[in-house]
């Protein structure tokens, strides 16, 4: 999008524009439906001929119309209905002198359902109780029974068919993430098979330390030098398994944080939250596995009670330390225990580090854990240790 646009006008990462950008096509695709707009020019001729009056209304009415509706585009889901709301009161406050505020009403009937994950019958409900209050002011004006009737139909029809584009719009998104999903199971299964493949190198490994110490044992009091040597050479072999051990754990912890990652993706995706994130750095197992606990609960929070549009994990190893930062611009308003932080504390203290909220209201949420780097098996046992009252919620949404 062209960074001269003001800022307000910008598209939100949740918006209508930015789900066609992220598709590949025109940004302003669903601008085309301004074209029905030609029944606000088209009306006067079965509404008693153009006027001066009608051409004033026009000029000063029909670009806040058009702002509406744009910024029903270019805005967050959350705050989609407050525009499309405006266009039904632009349409109603003009009833009176201006039938063509018909289509501003209309257009705005259409506009509640535009990037909103709502049911067809919670849909359907709205556009009821919206038709009861133009059926009640038209037949105050004193508008033709005509008029009257087709208006709510033509409405409730168009708000219909576009519920029903929107659902398989929405379709097409979570088959997209389920895609993903699959792409993650796979890694999820050469994982699982390199571990089979680790499981039967150390079999054999094993079974030649072994046939190593009985031959030591055999030629304990016959020939303590060679005794030794076969000694020595099952401690050499003992020492690369387990390199070869701990460098393999240490991949695999390294993919527990990445796949972490991949599912926060999929939960927030799927909730209509734009996640912001870059790979993990190296760093140690303990502390990896801890904190992709951590960062579990932090996102699933943000699925659950923020109601955000875009969120932002940032995992970072300076001075010693590894932090790691998850913010999201939703209602914040966090109190310093709420929603299983006191979970997170518990586990962060358990890996030695601290926890930092900062959830002004209104202005979204940012947690900052920092753990410094330490003993690995301290911290190996410090994440062993159960955690009382940390239990993490299920993650239902990732699929």
């Amino acid at each position: 999008m062209p960074r001269t646009l003001p800022a307000w006008l910008r598209p939100a990462p949740d918006s209508v524009v930015a789900d066609n950008i992220k598709l590949g096509r025109w940004p302003w695709l669903d601008a085309i439906h301004l074209l029905w707009t030609v029944w606000v020019f088209a009306t006067p001729l079965f509404a008693g001929g153009y006027t001066w009056r009608w051409a004033w209304i026009t000029l000063a009415s029909y670009p806040v119309f058009v702002l509406l509706y744009v910024m029903t585009l270019v805005s967050s889901r959350r705050h989609v209905p407050i525009y499309a709301i405006g266009m039904v009161v632009l349409g109603i406050s003009l009833l009176s002198v201006y039938p063509s505020a018909i289509s501003y009403f209309v257009f705005g009937c259409v506009g509640l359902r535009i990037n909103r994950c709502i049911s067809t019958t919670r849909y359907l409900a709205e556009l009821l109780a919206l038709n009861a209050v133009f059926v009640a002011q038209t037949s105050w004006i004193g508008y033709p029974w005509q008029a009257i009737a087709w208006v709510p139909v033509l409405s409730i029809i168009i708000g219909l068919i576009v519920s029903g584009e929107r659902s398989g719009h929405e379709k097409d998104a979570a088959l997209r993430l389920s895609h993903e999903e699959v792409r993650r199971l796979a890694a999820t299964a050469e994982r699982e098979r390199i571990g089979r493949d680790l499981h039967d190198l150390l079999g054999h490994t094993l079974s030649l330390i072994t046939l190593k110490m009985e031959l030591s044992r055999k030629l304990f009091e016959r020939d303590p030098a060679r005794a030794q040597r076969e000694l020595a050479e099952a401690e050499q072999i003992a020492r690369d398994a387990l390199a070869q051990v701990r460098s393999a754990v240490t991949g695999f912890r390294a993919a527990d944080m990445a796949a972490e990652i991949a599912s926060a993706h999929l939960l927030l995706e799927s909730s209509r939250v734009h996640l912001r994130h870059s790979p993990p750095p190296p760093m140690p197992g303990w502390i990896e596995c801890g904190l992709a606990m951590v960062l579990r609960e932090a996102v699933t929070n943000i699925a659950r009670h923020a109601q955000a549009s875009e969120a932002m994990i940032a995992l970072r190893v300076e001075a010693g330390v590894v932090v790691l930062d998850v913010a999201d611009d939703g209602r914040g308003g966090v109190s310093a225990n709420g929603n299983g932080l006191a979970g997170m504390r518990e586990r962060v203290a358990a890996l030695g580090g601290t926890l930092q909220i900062d959830s002004p209201r209104g202005a979204g949420t940012r947690l900052t854990v920092t753990v410094p780097l330490g003993d690995a098996g301290a911290g190996d046992a410090a994440v062993a240790a159960p955690v009382p009252g940390s239990g993490l919620p299920a993650m239902e949404a990732r699929a």
